[in-house]
C-alpha cells in the first residue's frame, strides 16, 4: 500500500513538473527553444527571444509599437531617447537586475484622458485612472481612410460606419510612410480635421477612436479636433497603433493603460483578437 502512495506521489509531481515546463515554454516561446520548436536544455546556449505582432495565423495581433530610444514623441526630433537606467546589475556585483524607466506619458502608443486638453477635468481628476474599460475593450471596426485626405466629415460619411459601431480603428497614409518607425516627428501626418471629429461626435456611436500615429487630430486641428473629441469625456483616444499587418475588419481590441493616478495620458498595451 505505502509503494503505491509513492508511486502516485511520483506520478503527481511529475504532471505537475510537465504542467509548469509547458507553461514556461508558452510564456517564452523562443527564449526556451530553438526557432524549430525544440527546448534549449540546461547549459545549452539560449536563443535570442522572439518578438512577433502576429500570434497563431491571425488569432492575436498586437497592435502596439514597441519602444526603443527612436520611438518618436511630441515635436522632438531625437525620439524619446534613454527611457531606462539599469540602477542595479548583477555584471556590477548586485544579487539582481533592477530597472528604472522615466518615458513621457505620449509617446509609442498611447491613450488620452480628458484632462490632456481641459484644464478643468485636469483638475477634477479625470485622469486615465478614470478611463472606462469598457470602452477600451470589446468589438472594433478596422477601416481603411483614403489615402490622400486628412479625415474631415466628407470623409468620415463616406466610409459609412454603421450605427452602433463604438470602437473605430482608423489606418491611414501614417502607415504606409512607417511614421511611427521614424524617430523624428513629422507634421505632415494625417489626422483628423476638425468637421471630421464634429461629424464624428454629431452621427456615430463611437466612443473609441484609435489611429496610427501620435495624434488623433491632424496638425492643422490638433487642438480643436481633441477639444470636439474629449468635451463629453466620453470619446477616448488611442493613439500611435501598429496597423501594419491588420486586414480591415471586424475584431476584438483590448486595450490597457496603467492605473496613472493624475496623468493625463498613458502609454498602452493594445492587441487584437478574432
Amino acid at each position: 500500500m505505502r509503494s503505491v502512495h509513492i508511486l502516485l506521489v511520483f506520478a503527481e509531481l511529475l504532471v505537475i513538473s510537465l504542467r509548469s515546463a509547458v507553461l514556461s515554454y508558452d510564456a517564452y516561446p523562443s527564449g526556451y527553444g530553438d526557432e524549430s520548436g525544440a527546448c534549449v536544455g540546461i547549459g545549452d546556449t539560449i536563443s535570442s527571444p522572439l518578438r512577433r505582432e502576429v500570434y497563431d495565423n491571425g488569432e492575436i495581433f498586437d497592435i502596439t509599437h514597441r519602444f526603443t530610444p527612436n520611438t518618436p514623441v511630441g515635436s522632438s526630433t531625437k525620439g524619446v531617447g534613454r527611457f531606462l537606467t539599469l540602477l542595479e546589475s548583477m555584471k556590477n556585483g548586485s544579487d539582481y537586475n533592477f530597472s528604472e524607466m522615466k518615458l513621457p506619458v505620449h509617446s509609442g502608443t498611447h491613450v488620452d484622458a480628458p484632462g490632456h486638453m481641459y484644464d478643468n477635468y485636469f483638475d477634477e481628476g479625470y485622469d486615465v485612472d478614470t478611463l472606462d474599460l469598457r470602452v477600451l475593450n470589446g468589438p472594433a471596426l478596422l477601416v481603411d481612410v483614403p489615402r490622400d485626405t486628412n479625415i474631415t466629415a466628407e470623409v468620415m460619411e463616406s466610409l459609412n460606419i454603421p450605427q452602433g459601431v463604438k470602437r473605430v480603428l482608423f489606418r491611414t497614409l501614417n502607415t504606409d510612410r512607417r511614421l511611427m518607425y521614424k524617430k523624428e516627428f513629422d507634421a505632415s501626418y494625417v489626422g483628423f480635421m476638425k468637421d471630421g471629429a464634429q461629424w464624428l461626435v454629431d452621427n456615430t456611436d463611437i466612443k473609441l477612436v484609435g489611429i496610427d500615429y501620435l495624434s488623433v487630430a491632424a496638425h492643422d486641428d490638433v487642438i480643436t479636433a481633441h477639444l470636439v473629441f474629449l468635451k463629453s469625456r466620453e470619446i477616448i483616444l488611442v493613439e500611435g497603433l501598429n496597423l501594419d499587418n491588420v486586414k480591415p475588419g471586424i475584431y476584438t481590441v483590448h486595450c490597457l493603460p496603467l492605473r496613472l493616478v493624475g496623468a493625463e495620458g498613458s502609454p498602452i498595451r493594445c492587441i487584437l483578437t478574432n
